[in-house]
C-alpha cells in the first residue's frame, strides 16, 4: 500500500494479563501495578506496551524510526481495547532514494476516553 499526506491507518488491540506478564519478562518493568490487580480485576497495562500500538503501524509499513514521542494521558487495563489512529503529515521521496515520513497518532479506549498521542518520525528505505 503505497503512502501519502492525509491516510489514516487504523489499527485495534484488547489487552490481556498475558501481555502484562510477557512484557515484564521483556522489560523488567515489574510496578506493583502491573502485578497487583485492582478492586476490579484489572492490571495496569505497562506505558510502553500501550505504545506498540503505533510502532506497530509503522513496522507494516517498513518505517525505521528516527524520533518518537509520546504524551501518555490515561492509564490502560487489562481487558481495554484501544484503537490507535495514525495520520500521515508528512510523506517525501528524497534523493537518496528513501522516503521521508510524520505522522501523528491518537489512541483511544473503548469509552472513547484518549489515552495516548504524539508522533513519529522517520523514513521509509
Amino acid at each position: 500500500m503505497s503512502l501519502k499526506v492525509g491516510d489514516i491507518i487504523t489499527f485495534e488491540r484488547t489487552f490481556t494479563g498475558r501481555d502484562v506478564e510477557l512484557f515484564i519478562e521483556i522489560s523488567g518493568d515489574e510496578g506493583i501495578h502491573h502485578t497487583t490487580p485492582d478492586e476490579q480485576g484489572r492490571l495496569v497495562i505497562q506505558g510502553l506496551l500501550t505504545a506498540t500500538l503505533p510502532t506497530k503501524v509503522g513496522g507494516d509499513h517498513n518505517v525505521l524510526a528516527r524520533t518518537m514521542n509520546f504524551e501518555f494521558l490515561r492509564p490502560v487495563f487489562t481487558g481495554d481495547t484501544i484503537i490507535c489512529e495514525v495520520r500521515i503529515e508528512k510523506y517525501e521521496r528524497q534523493e537518496n532514494n528513501r522516503t521521508a515520513i510524520m505522522a501523528t497518532f491518537l489512541c483511544k479506549n473503548q469509552n472513547e476516553k484518549e489515552v495516548l498521542k504524539g508522533n513519529f518520525a522517520g523514513v521509509i528505505l
